[in-house]
């Protein structure tokens, strides 16, 4: 590189290959950033074969539990800022395998914190369900937290772990979506799956509200952030939009205008761990200048588009569980 060429930001992103980051990395690629995935590729590299041609992607398969490796990556790699997006993600996944959920999630994030460069950035991938039940039915970003499963716990202390470094914590709303890798055990993503399947939705909770938020836009999230980290570090942000609360029945009911032949069932016997049930505040994000793009009713035409031509095959991947 000679003296009249500007190097180029180098993110380095654990979990690129999974749900979000096989949005996010192409995005950033885009966006003229050099882009490092530090993955485990348990569901394969599959999900970043449309941006591998890049000469600015860099692939390191790696653990964050490996505290080595990960000291090595960070203090070795060049590097500017790190989104951390690598978890066990989900209540029924945590609950599967406790050990290994406590391990990702915070002794993972522990590493991370620990040998993270004074320069380097820290974005982190939070969530909603660090809320648990809400008295009022309405969160902020002071709201106090009252985490009810493992899943949710851990990500609590995630976000202590990256304030001590003064990063960004971004608690997202639900997401759903079509991405390079693919989950089907998001709620809406779960929803239109079992419609198109199954011809019926079984749903319990039906009038519990949840905020949703479409991949794409939470990718746009991440890269809001590094654009405005000064302004935001040491900081909790809500992610999502005003317009994206929804009862889980007025989603099944949107569900229903494009599956026209869907049967609605409720019954009283299923029940969300989380106990999300609240309207959140996105005020704050918003003044930044991020708002949603999609819609959920967009997100759900893409679902049905294409998950009625996806292989069996295929769907058996897309377990998280």
């Amino acid at each position: 590189m000679n003296d009249n060429q500007i190097r180029k930001k180098h993110i380095l992103i654990t979990g690129g290959a999974g749900y979000i980051g096989s949005v996010l990395v192409p995005l950033l690629l885009r966006n003229g950033y050099e882009v490092t995935v530090y993955d485990l590729f348990v569901f394969g590299a599959e999900s970043l074969f449309s941006c591998s041609f890049s000469s600015d992607l860099h692939i390191i398969k790696g653990d964050v539990c490996d505290e080595e490796h990960m000291r090595e990556v960070l203090q070795h790699g060049n590097i500017d800022a790190v989104i951390h997006l690598a978890a066990i993600v989900g209540y029924p996944a945590c609950s599967k395998d406790p050990d290994l959920a406590t391990r990702t999630n915070i002794d993972g994030t522990r590493n991370l914190v620990r040998h993270l460069l004074p320069h380097q950035k820290l974005i982190f991938a939070s969530t909603g369900s660090c809320y648990g039940a809400v008295e009022n039915g309405f969160c902020t970003e002071e709201t106090a937290l009252n985490p009810l499963s493992l899943y949710a716990t851990s990500k609590a202390v995630g976000e202590d772990l990256v304030k001590e470094v003064h990063g960004v914590c971004l608690r997202l709303a639900t997401i759903f979506g079509v991405s390079q890798r693919l989950r089907l055990d998001l709620l809406i993503n779960d929803l239109v799956n079992t419609a198109l399947t199954h011809g019926k939705i079984d749903l319990y909770e039906p009038h519990f509200k949840r905020t949703f938020l479409h991949v794409r836009d939470v990718a746009r999230s991440f890269l809001m952030a590094l654009d405005n980290y000064d302004k935001m570090k040491g900081q909790v942000f809500n992610v999502g939009g005003d317009q994206l609360n929804y009862t889980k029945l007025e989603i099944c009911n949107i569900i229903k205008k494009c599956l026209p032949s869907c049967e609605i069932t409720l019954n009283t016997v299923g029940q969300d761990q989380d106990k999300r049930d609240y309207q959140v505040s996105y005020k704050k994000i918003k003044a930044l200048g991020f708002e949603p793009e999609i819609t959920v009713e967009e997100g759900i035409d893409e679902l049905v588009k294409i998950l009625q031509h996806v292989s069996p095959e295929y769907l058996e991947k897309t377990k998280n569980v």
